[in-house]
């Protein structure tokens, strides 16, 4: 009787607490409504960069409910919106529709002395500055960090460029390409004795700096937070591409090691690479241990004696007889469907993928299971598809409102709203070609 007693106490606390905690969320949720409800709502952000590699942090940020403004040129504009293939809405590109997402654009010219006095008081009323032009530019035109930093003591100033503030090559130009080449990527790309190929036609150390720089922006403002205080922060492209080459910084350092071109295997296992399949199709298998490679032999292609220790078994033979295991298993490849090849190597539990290509990715069920692929209507384009918002945060997660604007679509609704400029005044301005 004590025992059902104490049983039942404990399961009315667990109730009561269980219903505490629904009522603190509750509470917390109703917060976070009357604030807003994504987790950088109330952050405002002028991103004053160009093409990607700054534009995308302030990207990643307007996805998850920071206020973006993108500030342009009024006559040229973000020479982005000219990169990749253009729609018919005033030639501007499908890639400035998926990256410019969420962002509003203000056209002023930074070069005038009214145009800097406009962009001044814009950053006094922001959280964030992104800036992506060559070191010394923006100081030219009386804008750099100092001047900044007076008019908005606590703000946060992301500072891309190829090579960085300091450094004997700090005015180099810098674009993806060139940080991959420097960063020391493109010399791991192709096969050996081969000419180094790019890593990938798209601009990876651009995309990866963005990433960089919404970490470092966060972790800046996260210091604001605790003390008032702002700073800048200063990124090379290169940098992030270089912070990707795992122990090769080490491996040189300790035993002058210097890692060449692989091809689309690796040195460490085998078989490792992209096989192609009777449909025309390719794969990656990747079996690194010997139990993986006994699974391939055994329960996959039906041929145990390969996985023998005296013959393939161990990775040390193996990697001595590299060509012959990659022979057998193309052989092996060639001779089923991709289809049939994943099921196969799925169901022996084989490290296996396809090689996408984006058809492959649009048919793929699990890309559209995760809502990896967002569906928009834009007006004069039709539907436009683009990448999801990543990483899916399960009580916050971000959203795309718009796709990118069109070139100076928000200059007089921010300037009036923010700055409290008149009619008159914005169109003396617009006549002087200031905005």
């Amino acid at each position: 009787m004590a025992q059902e007693k104490d049983q039942a106490k404990t399961q009315a606390q667990a109730t009561g607490a269980d219903s505490k905690a629904k009522e603190a969320k509750e509470e917390n949720k109703s917060a976070t409504d009357q604030q807003g409800d994504l987790p950088l709502d109330g952050i405002r952000v002028v991103d004053v960069g160009t093409f990607i590699a700054g534009p995308y942090a302030s990207t990643i940020m307007g996805e998850f409910g920071a206020e973006v403004y993108h500030v342009e040129h009024p006559l040229s504009g973000d020479p982005f919106r000219r990169l990749g293939t253009p729609t018919d809405r005033d030639g501007d590109t499908l890639v400035w529709l998926s990256e410019a997402r969420n962002k509003k654009s203000v056209t002023i010219d930074l070069r005038v002395p009214k145009g800097a006095e406009l962009f001044k008081r814009l950053v006094a009323k922001a959280d964030v500055c992104v800036e992506s032009f060559r070191p010394g530019m923006l100081e030219s035109w009386g804008l750099g960090w100092d001047e900044l930093s007076k008019a908005n003591p606590g703000l946060v100033m992301l500072r891309v460029t190829g090579y960085g503030q300091t450094g004997p090559h700090r005015n180099h130009a810098g674009f993806s390409h060139l940080a991959h080449a420097f960063g020391g990527l493109s010399y791991l790309s192709g096969f050996p004795g081969q000419t180094p190929v790019i890593p990938s036609s798209s601009p990876l150390g651009d995309y990866m700096s963005g990433l960089y720089g919404a970490i470092g922006v966060l972790m800046a403002l996260r210091y604001k937070d605790l003390t008032g205080e702002g700073q800048y922060i200063d990124l090379a492209s290169y940098e992030a591409v270089f912070r990707q080459l795992d122990e090769m910084a080490s491996a040189y350092g300790m035993f002058g090691k210097i890692r060449e071109r692989e091809g689309s295997g690796t040195v460490i296992a085998v078989p490792h690479g992209h096989f192609q399949t009777k449909d025309g199709k390719w794969v990656a298998i990747a079996c690194t241990n010997n139990k993986m490679f006994a699974r391939l032999a055994e329960d996959a292609m039906g041929r145990p004696e390969l996985a023998a220790e005296n013959l393939y078994g161990l990775k040390t033979n193996r990697l001595a007889r590299r060509d012959e295991v990659n022979a057998l298993v193309s052989e092996w490849t060639g001779s089923l469907t991709r289809d049939a090849l994943m099921e196969k190597c799925l169901a022996a539990q084989v490290p296996i993928g396809s090689l996408n290509s984006i058809a492959d990715i649009f048919a793929d069920p699990h890309f559209q299971a995760r809502d990896d692929l967002i569906h928009l209507e834009e007006d004069g384009v039709g539907e436009v598809v683009i990448p999801g918002v990543f990483p899916k945060l399960s009580e916050t997660p971000g959203r795309v409102t718009s796709l990118g604007p069109k070139l100076g679509q928000h200059t007089n609704e921010v300037l009036s709203d923010l700055l409290g400029l008149s009619a008159s005044e914005l169109s003396q301005l617009h006549q002087n070609k200031v905005i």
